[in-house]
């Protein structure tokens, strides 16, 4: 029947050298062809039945977060992973960059920040959840189930998770549980922050008093 497990991880993703590029809002993006920057949600060794998670996003800019591919590694294959999804959005059933709370049995938005969405994009923190309930994925040696920080891992999130699984045991060994200290989510980002944000892209753009905020450096 295989004996009930939970693991909780904590990470602040590190965006690459070329910036936070969703969207390709800053040039042409590159693909992801091995998974390994990706967040980690599980990673089991045994015989089971992965259940489900619940996934939480702090999101320190208006850039929307859920472009980033879901992927089940199962059984020790290498890339492709098993099952590759189209986007965090879509594995949480939440397209099109949703902004509004709605709960189902099996997945759904615990919180979503509808006000800010409204205005300045996906900013702040978000929890979403799925359960694998009608369509349950199966292992017989293990399984490696990570998600993208953005699309090809671009963004800068502060995440956190806690998978849910059945497995015989014995079950691989958990990491340290963080401490309190290190499990502390990071503060928000407020309006004076977006104010310094602009001073500092006004200084760049040669202090022009009548900037307005869309203004774009012309390529010489």
């Amino acid at each position: 029947m295989g004996r009930f497990h939970a693991w909780y991880n904590h990470q602040l993703t590190e965006a690459p050298p070329e910036g936070e590029n969703e969207w390709s809002t800053l040039g042409p993006q590159g693909n992801n062809t091995t998974g390994e920057r990706n967040y980690l949600i599980a990673d089991i060794e045994g015989h089971g039945q992965y259940v489900g998670v619940n996934y939480y996003v702090i999101c320190p800019s208006p850039m929307w977060y859920g472009e980033g591919d879901d992927m089940f590694f199962i059984d020790g294959d290498k890339w492709p992973p098993t099952l590759h999804g189209t986007g965090t959005e879509d594995y949480f059933n939440t397209s099109w960059s949703p902004d509004e709370l709605f709960q189902h049995p099996f997945y759904g938005y615990g919180r979503a920040n509808k006000e800010v969405a409204k205005d300045i994009g996906w900013l702040g923190r978000t929890h979403v959840y799925r359960f694998h309930i009608t369509d349950p994925i199966y292992f017989d040696k293990s399984l490696k189930f990570s998600i993208e920080h953005g699309h090809n891992n671009n963004l800068t999130l502060d995440l956190s998770s806690v998978a849910y699984w059945y497995q015989t045991e014995p079950h691989k060994k958990f990491p340290a549980f963080p401490s309190r200290a290190e499990r502390k989510p990071k503060p928000d980002i407020s309006v004076v922050d977006i104010h310094r944000w602009r001073d500092e892209w006004r200084k760049s753009m040669g202090n022009n008093p009548t900037l307005w905020g869309n203004e774009k450096k012309e390529n010489k």
